[in-house]
């Protein structure tokens, strides 16, 4: 069996990710790697951080042989390995590795591959388009996996997959990132004392690798990386935050006037990291109220840059009778629907 350190690996890497002591450490939702041989075996090798031995909120992650998840499982050990394809013949496979959960609790690392493959192992093909999608638990699939919708918030109930940003990649066959955490906002993140959290503001990490309390190897403090744009250059992003501002500002007018200014800078902010991609705005899954701002901030944003390459898009709010995941969360049917009008837009922008 030929054995490859995942850092430096013949892979296509998905998303944010970060090679440490030959390792491939995921933490964003989403993140992982992709890879294809023509052979009879293969096994993984994943690593544990400094919250792989603790008490909840490990890393979540799937594996898919051809498409098909073959491994739903959490990192509570420091180190496991899975043989994830086993035949009797040379076949060809595409085996992609993804992180299901959300950055802010922990981290998970690859650290080996193994095939029985005369040729090794190749990146899949780079898809035609990329899109980046930066949002919050909504991005994140918060709770997705909890049918009762009553659960408390565990990563064990998270699977971005399930989300509408990957449903929509897998749409429009585009490669995707995406840069998400729960409970974060523009200005505010979410609040019930009605005082700002400003601990939780996307604007604050989004030129870092990851926010989280997982150390790689114990010891590496993702925030300290800066993130190479270089890296993953979208033709579009994708913008879904207001949800947990809203909190915040609620009927407020002097705070949804803040909330716009910001918007507006963040805008700002996205474009000086992201010169040649379309942004398209959105927000209402969870409720709409500061949509109006941000229809306000993107007319404002076109006419102090003349930047004509950012648009609005608003979802529908969730239905009562399509369910809901835990805390009020969007369910898997919601998120297929808003999946469904998403791609219906950028089909109509990439015409």
């Amino acid at each position: 069996m030929q054995i490859f350190q995942a850092a430096g690996a013949p892979v296509k890497k998905i998303g944010r990710t970060h090679e440490y002591n030959g390792a491939l450490w995921l933490a964003l939702s989403g993140s992982g790697a992709e890879f294809t041989f023509y052979g009879k075996k293969a096994e993984v090798t994943l690593k544990g951080d400094s919250t792989a031995q603790g008490t909840g909120n490990f890393a979540r992650f799937g594996i898919d042989v051809n498409g098909v998840r073959v491994i739903d499982d959490r990192m509570d050990q420091i180190r496991k390995t899975y043989t994830v394809f086993d035949s009797g013949t040379d076949e060809q496979v595409t085996i992609r590795i993804v992180k299901l959960s959300e950055a802010a609790m922990s981290t998970v690392g690859i650290e080996t591959i193994g095939v029985e493959a005369e040729e090794g192992i190749r990146p899949t093909p780079d898809k035609r388009r990329k899109i980046e999608f930066i949002g919050d638990s909504i991005t994140c699939g918060y709770g997705i996996d909890d049918e009762s919708g009553v659960q408390a918030f565990s990563t064990d109930t998270e699977d971005a997959a399930r989300a509408y940003a990957y449903l929509t990649a897998q749409a429009l066959d585009a490669d995707y990132s995406l840069v998400a955490y729960s409970g974060y906002g523009i200005i505010s993140g979410y609040t019930e004392n009605d005082a700002k959290l400003l601990t939780h503001l996307i604007p604050d990490y989004y030129e870092k690798w990851a926010k989280s309390e997982g150390r790689p190897e114990g010891e590496l403090e993702p925030l300290t990386i800066d993130w190479d744009f270089a890296q993953f250059v979208p033709d579009l992003i994708v913008v879904n935050l207001g949800t947990n501002d809203d909190s915040y500002t609620r009927d407020v007018p002097d705070r949804q006037e803040e909330f716009g200014r910001q918007y507006v800078r963040f805008l700002e902010q996205v474009r000086s990291r992201n010169a040649q991609s379309d942004i398209l705005c959105t927000l209402g899954m969870m409720g709409d109220r500061l949509y109006p701002h941000i229809e306000q901030a993107v007319r404002r944003y076109n006419e102090q840059t003349g930047d004509a390459r950012v648009f609005l898009m608003k979802f529908d709010v969730q239905q009562a009778e399509n369910g809901s995941a835990s805390d009020g969360h969007p369910s898997p049917k919601t998120h297929a629907h808003a999946a469904e009008t998403l791609t219906r837009y950028i089909e109509r922008l990439w015409r």
